[in-house]
């Protein structure tokens, strides 16, 4: 029982997003732009710098 209320309240890692997000992929070409995205920082912006 903890533990499910554990998981729900742990924030979600960037490493995570990043795989969720490349799981998501529907083809090799789209998989392909997903990992530049990545590679360029996509999920690593600092959100508080007003980008």
């Amino acid at each position: 029982m903890f533990a499910n209320l554990k998981k729900a309240f742990r924030s979600v890692s960037t490493s995570e997003r990043e795989a969720a997000y490349l799981n998501e992929a529907g083809d090799r070409i789209d998989l392909e732009l997903r990992q530049r995205e990545v590679d360029r920082g996509l999920f690593r912006r600092n959100r508080n710098l007003g980008l």
